[in-house]
């Protein structure tokens, strides 16, 4: 078969050699994750407990404000840019977005971040509006306390970036191999969800609750993928979830989400993993079928 033989009948069929590309591509990808990686339930499990006993004690202890001006007296040391991209990890664009660095290559943790995000929308979404407790902004003086970007007024508990930051961090860490990996994960969602503190729009106890409802759907997600692995691998859902991450990619790149030292750094993370997506779903399994000495994979004759 000559090579425009090739190029015109991989064009008839492009769907077909793109479907059956994808489905190899998770097949071999589930393969090298385990649905239980030794040690992600107990890490979770208790970084779970350290978060829920750290909330009841702030609440029970000392009241709900407890620890907010200290905290963000401190924050205050550090520039404000800093804790802006600190912010900026937990808005749930961002975990979309790194998601499509995964979705093909590591379909299993791609699904346990789906099920955890769901479980985690619901935890966040159902506990705003049954507390509607109101923010800093809402109670404290301006001159009190150092605000940094929108000074959001109500739903202030649980914090819904830490929350994200909970679901995202804490799938990656159920299947990362290693203490130090996970640690390292650990602190980054830590520093996540005390910037919302530090930015001025979040309780400490706030920060507590929503790291410990994250971690948890985090736990529940994963040990749900472990028992119902098929959709990790099935193409047809995995596309519509696959284009529903680019949306929030391509959202990244169109606002800075109220703090400005971190326009760029989305902007460049939302067209950087939207050319990944291009690349990987697109670009790649196209060129292997158009240079393949056999035309198309299946039914085609040189």
């Amino acid at each position: 078969m000559s090579a425009l033989s090739r190029v015109l009948t991989a064009l008839r069929h492009p769907f077909e050699d793109l479907r059956d590309d994808l489905v190899s591509a998770l097949s071999s990808g589930a393969a090298c994750t385990p649905l239980r990686p030794p040690g992600g339930d107990s890490w979770l499990v208790r970084w779970a407990w350290v978060c829920l006993i750290v909330g009841v004690t702030l609440v029970g202890g000392c009241g709900y404000h407890a620890g907010f001006l200290r905290i963000n007296g401190v924050a205050t040391e550090w520039p404000d840019w800093l804790w802006q991209l600190f912010t900026s990890l937990g808005d749930e664009r961002v975990p979309f977005a790194l998601a499509l660095l995964l979705a093909r290559a590591r379909p299993r943790i791609f699904w346990a971040l789906v099920l955890s995000a769901l479980v985690g929308t619901a935890y966040s979404h159902g506990l705003k509006p049954l507390f509607a407790m109101p923010r800093p902004p809402a109670v404290l003086d301006p001159g009190v306390f150092h605000l940094i970007g929108p000074g959001h007024r109500r739903g202030s508990f649980p914090s819904g970036h830490s929350v994200t930051a909970g679901v995202f961090f804490g799938v990656l860490i159920y299947y990362a191999r290693g203490w130090e990996p996970r640690a390292l994960l650990t602190l980054i969602a830590v520093l996540v969800g005390i910037s919302r503190v530090a930015v001025g729009v979040h309780w400490p106890v706030d920060v507590a609750f929503g790291l410990f409802g994250g971690v948890l759907a985090a736990w529940a997600g994963t040990r749900l993928a472990a028992r119902w692995p098929g959709p990790a691998t099935d193409a047809a859902l995995h596309l519509p979830l696959v284009a529903l991450c680019a949306i929030f990619a391509a959202a990244l790149t169109l606002w800075d989400g109220g703090y400005p030292a971190a326009r760029w750094p989305l902007a460049i993370l939302g067209y950087g993993t939207l050319a990944f997506a291009a690349v990987v779903y697109l670009a790649r399994p196209l060129r292997a079928v158009l240079v393949s000495p056999g035309g198309r994979r299946r039914g085609v004759d040189s």
